[in-house]
């Protein structure tokens, strides 16, 4: 399982890459493990405001929908348009060309709420367990 050390991670398996104003997000390698094949993704609109914890998008696989929420509040700057028509790239590249979204925060410091790859990894070490 990856778990690079440069991104922050939710509890509920979102990444978060900061870059520049923006911050970028998709899901993690052990939640792209758990959904299988992702066969449609459902972004958000860009422009939309997000709160932290809200749900933002929709990955459904072959199994089951799932709600992907916002790490951090702010703006839809971004979104990955590759993904919408290629769903399969969450599965193959989720920290590279499987990225998400990307929002401009409206509140920077809900990104001191996140995990760092140490705690995302004791975190799923201990569900699995």
């Amino acid at each position: 399982m990856q778990v690079p050390e440069d991104l922050l991670y939710t509890k509920t398996h979102e990444w978060a890459r900061r870059a520049g104003g923006e911050v970028a997000v998709g899901i993690t390698s052990h939640a792209q493990e758990e959904l299988r094949d992702v066969v449609f993704v459902e972004l958000p609109k860009v422009g939309r405001t997000v709160k932290q914890g809200e749900a933002v998008a929709v990955l459904e696989s072959v199994k089951a929908a799932f709600d992907i929420y916002a790490p951090i509040s702010g703006s839809v700057s971004r979104i990955n348009d590759a993904v919408a028509k290629s769903p399969q790239l969450v599965n193959q590249d989720c920290y590279g060309g499987g990225w998400l979204y990307a929002i401009t925060p409206s509140a920077p410091k809900e990104l001191e709420s996140l995990l760092p790859a140490d705690a995302y990894t004791k975190q799923i070490q201990a569900s699995t367990h």
